[in-house]
C-alpha cells in the first residue's frame, strides 16, 4: 500500500460484517415481523371470540380493540427499545470523543495497531492513523467504526421505528378482521381463516427472503404459527360459547 501526503487511503474495515444497525434492511425485517405479529395475534383473538358465537358486532369490536392495543404496544416497545439503544451508543461516542481530546497520542497508536493487524506495514499504519486523527470528525467516526463497531450516522430513528411497527402490526391485524365488516357467521369465520392462511404464506415468503432461509420451511412454519393458536382459541371460545348471534 502506498500513501500520498495529505490523502487518506482507503482501508477496509476490520469488521466489515459488524454494523450497529442496517437501517434499510433492518427496517424491512422489522416490518415483516410486525405484520406477522399482527396477523397471528389478531387472528387468534378474532376466531377465539367468533368461536363463542356472539353477535358479529362483538367480533368486530374485539378485532378492532386487538388491532389498536397491539399496534400501540408494538410501537411503544419499539420506540423505547430504540431510544435506549441510541442513548447508549451516543454515550459511547461521547466517551470516545473525550478520549480523543484527552489522549490523542494513545488513540493514534490504537488506530495504527488496528491497521497493522490488518497487514499494513507499521510505518504506513502510523501515517494513516495520523492522517485520520488530523480531523476530529473523521477521527471520531474512524474510531467509532473500528473500535466500537458503530456508524455514527446510522444510530436509527426511534420515531421512525415506532411508526413502522404501528403500521406493520395494523396491516397484519386487519387481514382476519376485514371479512367481519361485510359478512357474519360461518362465512366470516371461513373468510378470516382463508385470508389469514394466505397472508401467512406471503409473510413466510418475505421472512425467508429476509433471513435467507428455505422458502417452503418458512412458509410452513408461518402457517402453523398462525393457524394453531387460532384453532386453540376457537376451540376455547366454542367451549365457552355465549350463543347471542
Amino acid at each position: 500500500m502506498s500513501t500520498v501526503p495529505g490523502v487518506i487511503p482507503h482501508v477496509p474495515s476490520v469488521h466489515p460484517e459488524h454494523h450497529h444497525r442496517d437501517i434499510q434492511g433492518g427496517s424491512a425485517r422489522a416490518a415483516v415481523f410486525g405484520v406477522s405479529d399482527g396477523l397471528v395475534s389478531n387472528m387468534g383473538l378474532i376466531l377465539g371470540v367468533a368461536g363463542a358465537d356472539p353477535a358479529p358486532a362483538i367480533v368486530r369490536l374485539a378485532g378492532l380493540a386487538g388491532l389498536v392495543s397491539g399496534a400501540i404496544s408494538m410501537a411503544a416497545g419499539e420506540y423505547n427499545s430504540m431510544r435506549v439503544q441510541s442513548e447508549l451508543l451516543e454515550r459511547e461516542l461521547r466517551l470516545e470523543a473525550r478520549e480523543l481530546r484527552r489522549r490523542p497520542e494513545h488513540e493514534t497508536a490504537e488506530l495504527a495497531e488496528i491497521y497493522e493487524d490488518r497487514g499494513v506495514e507499521p510505518a504506513e499504519a502510523r501515517q494513516i492513523a495520523e492522517a485520520m486523527m488530523r480531523d476530529p470528525e473523521i477521527a471520531l467516526e474512524t474510531h467509532a467504526r473500528e473500535e466500537l463497531g458503530i456508524d455514527p450516522g446510522q444510530l436509527g430513528s426511534p420515531r421512525g421505528a415506532a411508526v413502522s411497527s404501528f403500521v406493520a402490526f395494523s396491516l397484519g391485524a386487519i387481514v382476519p378482521l376485514a371479512p367481519w365488516f361485510v359478512a357474519e357467521g360461518s362465512a366470516a369465520k371461513v373468510a378470516s381463516l382463508v385470508l389469514g392462511v394466505a397472508a401467512a404464506m406471503v409473510v413466510g415468503v418475505l421472512v425467508a427472503r429476509s433471513t435467507d432461509r428455505p422458502v417452503v420451511r418458512a412458509v410452513c412454519r408461518q402457517v402453523v404459527f398462525t393457524v394453531v393458536p387460532a384453532a386453540i382459541t376457537f376451540v376455547i371460545g366454542s367451549a365457552l360459547g355465549v350463543g347471542t348471534g
